[in-house]
């Protein structure tokens, strides 16, 4: 079975730059794991690994598509696993749960087509008569209510003859996977928060988010959102960064909870001195089948 190693963890939590010191020692090849970064200019409030910083590792799934298009956890996974097959040590690095685990477990997705048509035929059913309609069509599902997009999707694939309900999520590893946790004291989160906004909006965060916006691209993720409502004149620049630091620790919160549950990953001390050394030497170990 294909061996694959993730470095996983909250945000500012030291991935980025563990996962190149290991790339070096093992010969491996980085596979991009943030949704955002897949983004084109969407650089430093992703803080997305530059050029200069990557000391000649080869990187995937970065930059690749336009932010005015959808790049879904559908594509992630058809990407991810395609590198995996080709690549003698994948190496995923990055925070975004679902694409992670959809690239190493049987997840089963339909490649997103959403149609207009279908959408304008139910704008004026309630989302109850919504749910009634889907019911008669895959009685197994299991759906939020007030979740209308979502509905309307389930109710589209439904009529295609693909009910979601038989395109669930499964928990079975397609690959002997390492999964490596940086884990990150919440006061030293906090503080790593705040020091690296001070360093992008420094950096040129703000004429990031404004170059998108004219562009007429808006970007609903944590950062780019805050800073957005500040140049629309909703919140002053202060309350969007402490807005920018409430977000990112609650989502921390939220990622330690999922990976703990979802992936059963190693916990490692991101603080711990010889953090190289000692996941140098679990991976090593994991490559030999120790």
């Amino acid at each position: 079975m294909k061996k694959v190693i993730a470095i996983v963890g909250p945000t500012a939590s030291g991935k980025t730059k563990l996962g190149i010191e290991i790339a070096k020692k093992i010969g491996a090849e980085i596979i991009n794991g943030d949704s955002v970064q897949v983004y084109q200019g969407l650089d430093i409030g992703s803080a997305k690994v530059m050029p200069s910083e990557m000391e000649g590792m080869t990187h995937h799934l970065l930059d690749i598509c336009d932010p005015r298009t959808t790049y879904s956890v559908y594509n992630f996974q058809k990407d991810a696993r395609n590198l995996i097959d080709q690549i003698k040590y994948p190496l995923i690095v990055g925070g975004t749960g679902l694409y992670i685990k959809a690239a190493l477990y049987d997840y089963e997705f339909i490649e997103s087509s959403r149609s207009i048509d279908f959408e304008m035929k139910y704008q004026d059913v309630s989302n109850e008569s919504l749910y009634a309609l889907l019911l008669e069509k895959d009685p197994q599902i299991k759906i939020d209510l007030n979740n209308r997009r979502r509905l309307i999707r389930a109710l589209e694939q439904a009529s295609l003859g693909e009910p979601r309900s038989k395109k669930v999520k499964k928990d079975h590893m397609l690959y002997d996977a390492l999964i490596i946790y940086l884990d990150l004291d919440k006061k030293v989160l906090d503080e790593r928060l705040r020091v690296r906004l001070e360093k992008q909006i420094d950096l040129g965060f703000l004429d990031e988010v404004k170059k998108l916006k004219d562009q007429h691209i808006e970007i609903n993720a944590i950062g780019y959102r805050e800073l957005s409502q500040y140049l629309d004149g909703i919140l002053s620049l202060e309350e969007a960064k402490e807005q920018i630091i409430i977000h990112s620790r609650q989502l921390a919160k939220k990622q330690k909870t999922w990976f703990k549950n979802q992936m059963n990953p190693w916990m490692v001390d991101a603080l711990d001195e010889n953090l190289g050394d000692i996941v140098l030497n679990r991976i090593q170990s994991f490559l030999k089948g120790e």
